[in-house]
């Protein structure tokens, strides 16, 4: 099973030529399931949905609850943003929280649940989108409980992993990520534990989602280039179902001159 997790820059930039060349890339790659972050909604126009009309694939989205402070920089009060999942198989469920904000500074980030009927057996999926702020660890902290336990209540029934994609705006050895994970400190849930696939990954490959070799990103001066993006799975099932096979960044050159999102995705391939 090929999983990709992206952030897709909401309607920042040349949005309409991103658009399309972020389509690109998803058709070129053909993942079975995706997490979306930074989703956009206009009117009766939905990103996802058109992606999914593209690569013929099932979708689910969710808004968030508070877009003000991404209108304000886009200029514009209509478009809606949130995350998306998308599958080449149907989804028989979903569900969504809320995670914590600061206080007085209200983010609206979720997570978003999709139960994938796969061939043989449902995956419990997830993505998410945490705060952004450098100094927002302990926050990311909580969001990551909050997280936790969601994905807990919602991953049963299958011997399927859960698969938790995202844009959690961390550094691979932050409290939040490690929490998250559960093998290097207290996990965020009891015994809820998981691996990073990056793990897996060729230590000679590129690993930064966040590039400075981006122009998105280096007119940002923002940090360094990081990896801030990750596809996380639980145990594996039996006979090594859902382990990590590969791992890669996707998403990262430009397509026909234009870079896709001031994000690059990650990409792996689970055993199915």
């Amino acid at each position: 099973m090929r999983v990709l997790t992206w952030n897709v820059w909401w309607r920042f930039g040349p949005w309409q030529e991103r658009q399309k060349a972020i389509l690109a890339v998803l058709a070129e790659l053909r993942p079975d399931v995706v997490g979306l972050q930074e989703v956009w909604a206009c009117g009766g126009d939905n990103q996802a949905e058109w992606f999914a009309s593209q690569l013929g694939m099932q979708w689910t989205w969710a808004p968030s609850r508070a877009p003000e402070r991404w209108q304000r920089r886009l200029g514009d009060p209509s478009v809606a943003l949130g995350n998306a999942v998308l599958s080449r198989w149907p989804i028989a469920d979903r569900q969504v929280a809320e995670l914590p904000a600061r206080p007085g500074d209200e983010d609206g980030k979720l997570a978003l649940h999709a139960r994938i009927d796969a061939p043989g057996h449902q995956v419990p999926f997830f993505t998410t989108h945490l705060t952004s702020a450098s100094d927002a660890s302990a926050v990311r902290c909580e969001q990551v409980a909050a997280l936790s336990a969601f994905v807990a209540e919602h991953r049963g029934g299958t011997d399927f992993p859960p698969v938790v994609t995202g844009d959690f705006n961390a550094w691979p050895d932050s409290d939040e990520v490690r929490r998250f994970g559960g093998y290097k400190t207290a996990p965020a849930a009891p015994g809820q534990v998981f691996v990073d696939a990056w793990e897996y990954a060729d230590p000679a490959q590129p690993s930064a989602t966040w590039d400075a070799a981006n122009p998105y990103v280096a007119e940002s001066f923002d940090p360094p280039s990081v990896r801030i993006d990750y596809i996380h799975v639980g145990p594996p099932g039996p006979a090594g179902l859902g382990s990590v096979r590969s791992v890669r960044r996707a998403g990262d050159a430009p397509v026909d001159g234009v870079w896709p999102s001031d994000h690059a995705a990650v990409l792996v391939d689970l055993k199915d």
